[in-house]
């Protein structure tokens, strides 16, 4: 293992170092047989002593390579854009109920559904439901070894099929995602968009290159798990890091701080004689210290030229992005429906969303995506319409209340989304088979446990809440609505006096 301060006395003394960038882009690579051995050993070192428990990596230590790379690919999947800590949870729940392909590929996508809610982009769990099957019925529930064999399942890209590939299957084949990009921008101080394709390729070719060939599945593992603990984003702990020898914006930043330090001395209100030695003691360190940069001016890997070098995000200046685009506003119009059971229970009306799009299969609350904000009265009588031609079975009309509950946010990848809420609560006692199932299997009623078990999504979850901490509160905006039968209160007309109104004294009028 090449220690740090090792390495900066074996830069210093290399006359040549200044060449190392001049080389079909080697700056940006990694081209010396030595140094990738020493990256490799550096970096598994760490991982071995440094590694998190966590249940996925037991599994993958299963003698059946089909329990094997099953229970990584469910991993993997799970661990598309969720953090660590709220996959463990789900993983263990899952691999609970279906510890195999067979199990999984057995169940219903209701109940794939449901034990996804909460997880977020709800096709990872779909497509991991078609790639089970696909395996039992099209590949005699044999799951490929190989990458490219992986590929042909449902939702599985390059990365996933490598990860699997390398870690249940030993296949010496690199992988890159988030934290790996972020690992090699920086060990190699690549500072164009990382989401470009000549990046990306890039990242894929230095991946490759490094990956450990007796140990590739754990080399995978370390990359991704220096990139999540070590190596982050906004908090980068380079102290602890096994790779700062290899690093380049590292390198930067000491190069930096050290040229600060120089320019702090000349500046300083010494004497002339010794300001003129500091100069030529600088001279000689500046000399011995070579700023080692890439000197294509034409690099497609570089910082470009239209940005600069921020020495107050040191490392953080890698890697870089093209800004997102902004998710679009949009406005939903969602009314709770509430009824009584036979049992005097309160229920819900759940309708099921289309087989395809966003939140594909899951349960909610009716809904309406409004063209445009319009008047309250105007939204309701908008959604009247829409509750009366897609579910004639459910008589709003018949209804006590109608209260307005206020608006819910969510952030979805691409659309920022604003739900207004509003509550109707039936009248009638309805029997169980006063049910929409008959004529519409996408909908039913459920109670609020049933509520709480169904295939629902986080935004579903928080519209819920915002519900029932607005139960029994008075609001503005509720609203008595026409009741079939006898009203309930006074018979007589007379409206029934408040209690501050009965205290009111009474004021006598002149005559």
């Amino acid at each position: 293992m090449v220690r740090r301060n090792e390495r900066s006395k074996r830069i210093k003394l290399d006359p040549d170092a200044t060449n190392i960038k001049q080389e079909d882009n080697s700056y940006h690579q990694f081209i010396n047989d030595s140094e990738i051995q020493c990256f490799r050993q550096s970096l598994l070192h760490w991982y071995d002593s440094n590694k998190r428990a966590l249940p996925w990596r037991k599994l993958a230590l299963q003698e059946e390579p089909n329990k094997r790379a099953y229970a990584v690919w469910v991993s993997e999947i799970m661990l598309q854009q969720t953090q660590v800590a709220t996959v463990i949870d789900y993983y263990n729940k899952w691999m609970k109920k279906w510890p195999t392909l067979e199990d999984l590929a057995g169940a219903s996508l209701e109940e794939v559904n449901q034990m996804w809610s909460g997880l977020g982009y709800y096709s990872r769990g779909r497509r991991l439901h078609e790639g089970a099957q696909k395996v039992v019925s099209q590949m005699n529930g044999e799951m490929p070894r190989s990458a490219d064999k992986l590929k042909e399942l449902p939702g599985v890209g390059r990365y996933t099929a490598g990860a699997i590939a390398s870690i249940a299957n030993s296949e010496v084949t690199g992988v890159v995602d988030g934290n790996v990009i972020r690992v090699l921008s920086r060990t190699r101080a690549i500072g164009a968009d990382s989401s470009s394709q000549h990046v990306i390729d890039t990242m894929w070719s230095i991946a490759n290159t490094l990956v450990d060939h007796k140990r590739p599945g754990d080399f995978n593992q370390a990359m991704m798990e220096l990139g999540a603990t070590v190596c982050t984003p906004k908090t980068p702990q380079c102290s602890n890091c096994p790779l700062t020898a290899f690093c380049r914006a590292f390198t930067q930043v000491e190069n930096h701080k050290e040229r600060t330090k120089q320019r702090l001395i000349t500046n300083g209100k010494e004497e002339e004689t010794k300001m003129k030695a500091d100069k030529i003691e600088m001279k000689k360190t500046e000399m011995t210290i070579p700023d080692i940069e890439c000197a294509d001016e034409a690099c497609r890997l570089c910082i470009p030229p239209t940005e600069s070098w921020d020495s107050s995000l040191g490392v953080m200046n890698y890697p870089r992005k093209a800004k997102k685009k902004p998710p679009r506003d949009e406005k939903t119009m969602v009314t709770i429906i509430v009824r009584i059971n036979e049992d005097e229970k309160k229920e819900y009306f759940l309708v099921q969303r289309p087989e395809k799009g966003l939140l594909a299969n899951m349960w909610e609350f009716p809904s309406m995506v409004l063209v445009k904000d319009g008047t309250e009265k105007e939204r309701r009588v908008a959604m009247d319409t829409h509750l009366k031609e897609t579910f004639p079975s459910v008589d709003i009309d018949v209804c006590q209340t109608r209260s307005y509950v206020g608006e819910v946010e969510h952030i979805f990848s691409h659309i920022h989304q604003t739900y207004l809420v509003e509550s109707i609560t039936m009248d009638t006692v309805l029997s169980a088979s006063d049910c929409c199932h008959d004529n519409h299997p996408s909908c039913k009623w459920v109670t609020e446990e049933e509520l709480g078990s169904s295939a629902i999504s986080t935004s579903v979850k928080k519209i819920f809440k915002s519900y029932k901490s607005s139960t029994g509160k008075t609001t503005k905006n509720s609203t008595k609505m026409k009741k079939r039968g006898n009203p309930s209160g006074p018979k007589d007309g007379k409206k029934q006096m408040g209690l501050e109104a009965f205290f009111k004294p009474k004021i006598k009028k002149n005559t």
